[in-house]
């Protein structure tokens, strides 16, 4: 190379930056025959093995995360009385408990995986914990829900009533703590990996996902015809969080390491998410539009989980952002 060609000035530019910053996040020069191939990574394989989900994941999410948070609502209106929300909420409960595992197995691809996740009890492992809260979660819904319906429907009296609604009480509690995990657990999963994108956000992500549980159970609750002002709070709530996420995550503060939200398509499907459930919703809502606000928010919802999921992809295949994430 000639001392005035573009790769030497290239090269002048990188040891400027080099001698300044003490890193150079920005591409390097192809030296045309050279030893170092031109391929990213370890000869073109990725430096981290991206994830190989598929579409049963994001709405698994998405499912797990309403069905947990409306176990969470039930909780909170049984003390109130609320009879009809908080059956309601309870057979949106049902609907995940029935829904999440058809997900996983689908996602596996064989059902005795899924069973042999249980053989063994990891509090170290975010996956074998999910498996347990989400068998938790079902063991407390179903039973739950069945007590419930025969305490509301009155089909006993005297001392069987009383047991049927002391028992209801006990399950649906232990349904809101075991939903409450089911809903944040996934983003302690996607965090506690060597995805860049996802372990620079693994304090956020958990409530990032809890959140917006708790947003689609109210806003599915509002479109089921339950009203109330305590859910339309909750709808404000979350739109508002969301709201902040969206800014939070549109700051670029992590360089290359998490360029996956900034740019390519998995990014326009973050944004596009939390514009829905976040400021839309909130607008939506503050002008009494409740419906389409509930409707802003479950659609903007399932469209993170899938942008999250590109993120993720994308962001395990750059090696560049591997090495960035390195400093943080």
């Amino acid at each position: 190379m000639t001392t005035d060609s573009p790769s030497e000035k290239r090269l002048e530019q990188l040891r400027e930056q080099a001698s300044r910053e003490g890193v150079v996040p920005g591409r390097g020069v192809d030296v045309a025959g050279g030893p170092i191939p031109r391929k990213p990574g370890y000869y073109g394989q990725p430096v981290v093995k991206p994830p190989v989900w598929t579409w049963q994941i994001p709405i698994y999410f998405f499912v797990g995360g309403l069905g947990g948070m409306s176990a969470v609502i039930a909780a909170a209106a049984l003390p109130f009385h609320h009879v009809g929300l908080v059956r309601a909420a309870m057979w949106l409960a049902a609907i995940g408990v029935v829904l999440s595992p058809i997900l996983l197995i689908l996602d596996l691809g064989r059902p005795h995986l899924f069973i042999n996740m249980l053989r063994v009890f990891k509090p170290q492992s975010a996956m074998s914990m999910g498996v347990w809260i989400l068998t938790g979660f079902g063991a407390c819904v179903v039973p739950g829900l069945i007590a419930l319906e025969l305490h509301a429907l009155h089909m006993f009296a005297g001392a069987m009533d009383q047991f049927l609604r002391f028992t209801a009480g006990l399950l649906i509690f232990g349904s809101a703590f075991f939903g409450a995990l089911l809903a944040t657990y996934t983003g302690v999963l996607i965090g506690a990996t060597a995805i860049p994108a996802w372990f620079l956000h693994r304090i956020l992500l958990p409530i990032h996902f809890g959140t917006a549980g708790l947003g689609c159970a109210a806003a599915s609750l509002e479109l089921l015809g339950h009203r109330i002002a305590p859910l339309n709070a909750i709808g404000f709530f979350a739109a508002a969080v969301e709201s902040a996420l969206l800014i939070w995550l549109s700051v670029g503060k992590h360089g290359a390491a998490d360029r996956a939200i900034h740019e390519h398509s998995s990014g326009w499907l973050i944004r596009i998410g939390e514009i829905l459930n976040g400021p839309l919703a909130l607008v939506l809502r503050f002008f009494g539009l409740v419906p389409l606000a509930a409707i802003s928010f479950l659609i903007g919802a399932l469209v993170s989980r899938f942008g999250w999921i590109a993120v993720g992809k994308i962001s395990g295949s750059d090696p560049e952002s591997v090495f960035a994430a390195e400093r943080y």
